[in-house]
């Protein structure tokens, strides 16, 4: 039972949203689950899909014909994408005219941003578990001839009891063969999320399969430190740092959190500034965090190393 706040927003959710409870397209639309810039998302029933999530064109950009665009594009990318790290197509429709929806694979879990909020600094283990699994379905879409540019924990789904990852949305992905005239994106405009995207988009020009690299190595840091390599306070300072700053080495993110030198170069090495300086890849980044953390002694690691320096240990 609902009481309360709790119960005045979601009243507040359910009358301002007329879909929920209706049937579109064969989906029965359940509850609300998120709304983002362009797009609702709602958990709902299907006779042949059973449980699936839908996503739903904001009312307020039907009539936008780039937001349409990007809409549909992000569910033609999501069809060439298979791969069990990646949620399921299952249909791209359009209810009524205008009104275009995306129907794809329930993921259980919680948003991998949630998770690391509550239990980063995670374990060596559970963090390459995790960054592996995402290596593996961005490398899926960039063999798919697809560069995400914008991963982060929030794109990300995350069942801790079975350790399964999946990459959620192709939301501003594009093609790698996207010629200046097809894109949807001005030019001298970046996209993505600040805190993630790597140097070489601010410039607004294409970005390769190097910059969603950049952005994983983020992301692993994330979940090792429980920070982000940079400190700005506002996003024109972060916009300063990402062009003219080094990230913060790993083993400075935090007061008594060290971890194996080798895990730390190989952070590092995939947040260079520089594409070239990277890993060839994302899964070459992933298994060299993988054996780098293979090699390190059992009782290292960033969560162990804590705690014995709370506790007044040694490392």
């Amino acid at each position: 039972m609902l009481e309360g706040a709790v119960f005045e927003r979601y009243y507040r959710a359910v009358s301002k949203d007329s879909l929920l409870g209706t049937v579109m397209a064969g989906y029965t639309l359940q509850s609300l689950v998120g709304e983002g810039g362009t797009a609702t998302v709602y958990k709902a029933d299907h006779p042949s899909h059973g449980t699936v999530a839908v996503k739903v064109l904001r009312e307020k950009l039907r009539q936008d014909k780039t937001a349409v665009a990007r809409f549909v594009r992000e569910a033609q990318f999501g069809t060439r994408v298979t791969h069990p790290n990646v949620v399921r197509t299952i249909e791209i429709g359009e209810a009524t005219p205008g009104m275009h929806f995306l129907a794809i694979e329930w993921a259980t879990g919680e948003i991998l941003d949630r998770y690391a909020k509550r239990h980063a600094p995670l374990p060596l283990d559970e963090a390459v578990v995790v960054v592996r699994q995402i290596a593996d379905a961005v490398a899926a879409a960039h063999n798919a001839g697809i560069v995400h540019r914008d991963l982060k924990p929030e794109n990300l789904m995350y069942d801790p009891e079975k350790r399964t990852v999946k990459l959620l949305d192709f939301g501003i992905a594009a093609s790698t063969d996207t010629s200046p005239n097809e894109r949807l994106t001005r030019a001298g405009f970046f996209v993505g999320t600040l805190m993630y995207v790597a140097p070489e988009a601010l410039s607004g020009e294409m970005v390769g399969p190097e910059a969603d690299q950049y952005s994983l190595a983020t992301i692993a840091y994330y979940l090792l430190a429980g920070v982000l390599p940079y400190t700005a306070r506002n996003p024109r300072e972060m916009f300063t740092q990402l062009l003219s700053q080094p990230p913060i080495a790993l083993n400075s993110a935090k007061p008594n959190l060290r971890f194996p030198e080798a895990v730390e170069a190989v952070v590092m090495k995939g947040l260079s500034k520089a594409p070239a300086d990277r890993y060839p890849n994302v899964q070459a980044f992933a298994q060299a965090l993988e054996a780098a953390v293979s090699a390190a002694p059992k009782e290292t690691g960033g969560l162990v190393s804590k705690l014995k320096g709370l506790f007044g240990g040694k490392n």
